[in-house]
């Protein structure tokens, strides 16, 4: 492909790119295909010879597309958004473009200094006080990797990296059961084990991790000759919202000199709405927090921000230092390669720049003010409504809902089926969880271009369709 041909395609794409997001309304939420219907549609060899890019192209469009589940439509109402505000897209063509890795302030000082600075402008949205420092890591999950490694070095006074781990105390990691999956992968990967993970009850409308009982573990730990090393806290959790007391449970950790993480991936990005901080009262007193742009915001993925209070320790626990990778005749600046598990780094600030700048913080808490009113508002509707029960109250735009059974009917076979028929309908897409061991259908309000309308939509789909199974 030559410069000329690079222009061509690149209009092409952009201009597919709008008129993909102007019709989604008239897209199923969710592709009709069966499992193996896109595979067997591809070559099964790769081709010898070049082929033009016209006939690529009508591939795409013919044989990828039909296989999407469409993540930017307004009546995406499953799991959580993976926003990606059409000015985020534009900032992502320039990325693309310029190709550059950011691993050194060297390999891309722009990207650097605009990571830093992009970082505390979110920290001031967010109400966080001075002194907290960031990094954009490419998920929650590598956020939170990264600070139960911070955790177990701390723990094991730096000698894990250097020794390992046989021989030493074993390492325990608190948190409850609301927690994301990707906390268990961590423990893992950092060679904890998941029977070191303790998962500490929950309850309450928001079902908080009891923290009598999280310092009862931790004692009974300490007795036992094994090491507390961390808590990880949850505020908004994504089977239904699930939030800790924060504030109590820092008082746990810092009463036991324990390094505690909060995972507020989805519900963080509330929090530029002041009304809305009394869910993660205390935060300030986390060494860790975790919230993704990429979700409620509208960064494209991938964007997450890992605050940290000391980043020296994350640091001590992260950085490599090989010669190829100094930074000769420069001190005091930040290599951020050196605050993640991975040592490539692609230039994640650009698109949160120019989504700030475009849209500024007062449209984005609109944008999420409305959201949370218009999710209260549909899980009022759906309270009134012959056989609907609310399951969880609304947490932000979170809610989950369960359907009466008929007589007879098994009542997890019954919504199981239900969920299926309002997503296999294709006008929104929802997904379900277990409550107390119950299925429950999940409901969340958060891309965003989502309107009212769309959220009475997702009402009368729901209700047309229960009637159809009654």
């Amino acid at each position: 492909m030559n410069n000329d041909d690079f222009r061509q395609w690149s209009l092409r794409a952009a201009e597919w790119g709008a008129d993909y997001r102007s019709g989604l309304r008239d897209r199923p939420v969710r592709p009709l295909v069966e499992p193996g219907d896109i595979f067997k549609s591809i070559e099964v060899s790769p081709p010898e010879t070049a082929e033009p890019m016209d006939a690529i192209f009508a591939d795409f469009e013919d044989k990828i597309l039909p296989g999407m589940t469409h993540w930017q439509h307004p009546r995406f109402f499953a799991y959580f958004p993976a926003n990606a505000a059409p000015v985020s897209v534009v900032a992502e063509y320039l990325v693309s473009a310029m190709a550059a890795q950011c691993m050194l302030w060297q390999t891309s000082p722009a990207a650097t200094e605009l990571e830093t600075r992009v970082v505390d402008w979110m920290r001031q949205a967010l109400g966080l006080p001075e002194g907290f420092s960031g990094v954009i890591q490419d998920s929650a999950s590598s956020a939170t990797l990264a600070a139960v490694l911070t955790m177990r070095e701390r723990a094991l006074d730096w000698q894990g990296n250097k020794k390992g781990l046989s021989g030493q105390a074993r390492v325990r990691i608190y948190s409850s059961d609301q927690v994301h999956t990707s906390i268990d992968r961590a423990i893992w990967v950092a060679g904890i084990g998941e029977d070191n993970l303790v998962r500490i009850p929950a309850a309450g409308r928001f079902r908080a991790m009891d923290t009598v009982a999280l310092e009862a573990a931790i004692v009974a730990d300490k007795e036992a000759g094994l090491l507390p090393a961390g808590i990880i806290a949850c505020v908004g959790g994504t089977s239904t919202g699930g939030t800790d007391d924060v504030a109590e449970v820092a008082a746990v950790a810092k009463r036991h000199g324990l390094y505690l993480h909060v995972d507020a991936a989805w519900a963080g990005s509330a929090m530029i709405c002041e009304e809305y901080r009394h869910f993660w009262a205390g935060v300030e007193q986390a060494d860790s927090i975790v919230f993704n742009p990429h979700k409620w915001l509208g960064a494209q993925f991938d964007c997450s921000i890992q605050f940290l209070r000391d980043p020296e320790s994350h640091v001590r626990t992260l950085a490599i230092k090989p010669d190829y990778l100094k930074t000769h005749g420069h001190d005091g600046i930040i290599n951020y390669s050196e605050w993640s598990v991975p040592l490539g780094r692609r230039f994640r600030a650009l698109k949160l720049w120019f989504l700030l700048r475009a849209h500024g913080l007062d449209n984005l808490r609109t944008m999420i003010r409305n959201h949370v009113a218009w999710s209260e508002g549909l899980a009022a509707r759906l309270a009134r409504e012959p056989d609907f029960e609310l399951v969880t109250e609304p947490m932000l735009s979170l809610f989950s809902f369960r359907h009466q059974a008929p007589s007879g009917i098994d009542p997890d076979e019954h919504n199981l089926r239900l969920v299926n028929a309002i997503n296999d309908d294709g006008r929104i897409y929802l997904t379900q969880t277990r409550v107390d061991g119950r299925v429950a259908i999940r409901f969340q309000v958060g891309q965003f271009e989502a309107t009212a309308s769309d959220v009475d939509a997702a009402f009368d789909t729901v209700t047309e369709v229960a009637r159809t199974l009654a």
